[in-house]
């Protein structure tokens, strides 16, 4: 399976009201180096209010950047729940993928 399909499908398994992360995603494809990868392959989500890839933040909690803009992906996480914080979100409640 090629690299962005496995990014778009572990990302449709984040639940709504949860966020993870471009390197929990990297690894829990099994090359947690591959942070920047995935940023990449989540940037070409051809369905990008379909594929939840508004629910990956930055490792410091920042929201980073989104498809359809860095506000649009506030008020998508709002609207499912997240507390956003001045441009951060609180990792304390982390989506973990499962080995």
């Amino acid at each position: 399976m090629k690299f962005q399909a496995r990014v778009l499908e572990l990302v449709s398994k984040v639940p709504r009201g949860r966020v993870t992360t471009y390197k929990e995603l990297a690894r829990a494809l099994g090359n947690p180096r591959a942070c920047r990868a995935v940023g990449n392959a989540l940037a070409k989500n051809p369905r990008p209010l379909k594929i939840p890839c508004h629910r990956v933040v930055r490792s410091d909690g920042k929201i980073g950047g989104y498809k359809l803009g860095s506000q649009r992906k506030t008020e998508l996480l709002r609207r499912e729940g997240v507390k956003v914080e001045n441009g951060r979100v609180d990792l304390q409640e982390l989506f973990r993928f499962r080995k």
